[in-house]
């Protein structure tokens, strides 16, 4: 095996004050390290531009697809046309409801 110093034979080594310092500006480093992850990964808020078209696509698609479930179900059972007004009430409730929770989400 290779030269191993015993442990008696090895002399204590005092604390370098250089590497006090290395530690200092770690620490540093890692502490402006998690506050640019923190701000890169935070949750941002849509601008109005976005807002505004995702409730218009709800507030549209949701009904409409409820119109389209609704006329499908009624030309099949007959029923034209309460089950698409049925249906199309519904959904338009659905999507004030998705709209709603989805800014309030934001909004925490």
């Amino acid at each position: 095996m290779a030269h191993e110093p015993d442990e008696a034979s090895v002399a204590p080594v005092g604390k370098n004050p250089a590497l006090g310092s290395l530690d200092a500006r770690i620490d540093a480093a890692r502490k402006a390290e998690d506050e640019r992850l923190a701000k890169e990964h935070a949750p941002t808020r849509a601008t109005g531009g976005a807002s505004g078209w995702y409730v218009a696509s709800t507030m549209v698609g949701y009904p409409l697809g409820g119109i389209i479930i609704g006329f499908t179900l009624d030309k099949v059972l007959d029923t034209t046309p309460w089950i698409t007004i049925g249906l199309m009430f519904t959904a338009f409730a659905g999507g004030c409801i998705q709209v709603v929770r989805t800014f309030n989400k934001r909004a925490d």
